[in-house]
């Protein structure tokens, strides 16, 4: 224990004669490590954030759209309208064996609702009960549309989480109470507060979801409707489902086959990969700029460590004339370019972690994020810390031989 106690006097005492060197260099070893730390927790938060934005929805579905025709095709002229319809989903689902759900979406922008004298501007939505495999709800009351709703065409609806906060402000549970919505009553059977930002024809938030069945006869569309919604089966081409889909259609609604307008198609596997692949770039980058940082503070670790051999010549001369080994003088300089990197790069991992803690508590006080962790794992911050022990020594590993090289007459000799 003695000699533990004696070789951190040693470091101290080091570090101390050089007080400028030392902290300049420290200073440089805790601005890498906290910069470090700090880009990658930032970069991981605001993954986390991006991703509350997808709540909810599936990576593998695709979202279908008519849109109006970009060329002139069968005796059509150009920008023609055109709706798909209940047999395109029949079609499809006998001819495209990838595609699992197929589920048709009705929707009736700004429609009023309203209950007990409050009133509000939402979103109709007309969904099959199948489409919770789509974009999953977030129920904090009640449930979800089922098939016996669909089936029976019942007088049901689920409340995105703003209707809900706006027409009940007392957070009541709603669940039995009717809504009325275009002058018929509609029995409120859940709550779902799913906030996903990826909106199909409005937020979720929005909208008051019924049986499709419903909606469809509601609004008088005979069966046609602009977005149809898929998941793709597990081990399936979404692009190749994708192409098929798009086949049928063109041929079943008479469009050119050439026509890239006219039938859009989002496919958030798409989405969710591209955001994957520009947090691993940035996360790259991020790793490139740290480990660069840590390199030149290493480099001054080494730096600092051969001026502090050359004016210790005397000292370790004399060490080695009363039978000091070689091995003992590496093994000092080495401790002490190891205790340099390594408390400085614990004050940066302290700093860089108190940082992101304030920064996560702020974040997560907005309503529309809620809880979001800006932090660093635990590993991460153990193999940032291994690495400052190996810079360290390899810092440390020129100035050692420097000195194991010094030999005591020399070294009097200088005196």
């Amino acid at each position: 224990m003695k000699f533990d106690i004696d070789r951190l006097k040693e470091i101290i005492d080091t570090l101390a004669r050089n007080r400028s060197r030392t902290l300049l260099t420290g200073f440089g070893i805790f601005w890498g490590i906290f910069m470090l730390l700090l880009m990658l927790g930032a970069g991981d938060g605001l993954k986390a954030i991006l991703n509350k934005n997808f709540e909810g929805f599936t990576s593998n579905a695709v979202i279908v759209g008519a849109a109006p025709t970009s060329k002139p095709y069968g005796g059509f002229k150009r920008d023609r309208q055109w709706e798909m319809d209940l047999s395109d989903i029949a079609a499809i689902k006998a001819l495209v064996k990838e595609a699992g759900i197929v589920t048709p979406m009705y929707s009736d922008w700004r429609s009023e609702v309203s209950f007990g004298g409050r009133s509000y501007s939402a979103n109709l939505k007309g969904l099959d009960y199948e489409y919770s495999k789509v974009e999953t709800p977030e129920m904090i009351y009640g449930r979800w549309l089922n098939e016996v709703d669909c089936q029976q065409e019942r007088k049901v609806c689920v409340l995105g989480k703003r209707v809900w906060e706006n027409i009940f402000p007392d957070g009541d549970d709603p669940c039995g109470k009717y809504l009325k919505i275009r002058d018929m009553q509609y029995q409120i059977i859940g709550v779902d507060a799913r906030n996903s930002s990826i909106n199909i024809n409005g937020s979720s938030t929005e909208a008051v979801v019924t049986p499709a069945p419903l909606m469809d006869k509601l609004l008088q569309k005979g069966g046609k409707f602009e977005i149809m919604c898929f998941t793709v089966k597990e081990g399936a081409e979404s692009q190749v489902m994708q192409e098929k889909v798009k086949s049928i259609l063109a041929r079943r609604h008479t469009i050119d086959p050439a026509d890239k307008h006219a039938i859009m198609v989002v496919d958030t596997k798409k989405i969710f990969s591209i955001v994957d692949n520009l947090f691993k770039g940035v996360n790259i980058l991020v790793l490139l700029v740290g480990l660069g940082t840590l390199l030149a503070g290493a480099i001054g670790v080494s730096n600092i460590m051969m001026v502090t051999v050359k004016e210790r010549t005397t000292e370790i001369g004399i060490r080695r004339a009363i039978g000091a080994t070689p091995n003992m003088i590496l093994s000092q300089i080495i401790t002490e370019s190891v205790g340099l990197t390594v408390i400085a790069g614990m004050l940066g991992i302290l700093v860089s972690v108190g940082l992101l803690g304030l920064v996560g508590k702020i974040v997560s006080m907005n309503p529309e994020i809620g809880p979001v962790s800006f932090q660093i794992g635990f590993w991460t911050a153990l193999g940032v810390l291994s690495l400052l022990a190996v810079l360290g020594i390899l810092a440390g590993l020129a100035p050692a031989i420097r000195a194991m090289n010094i030999k005591p007459v020399d070294a009097m000799r200088e005196e």
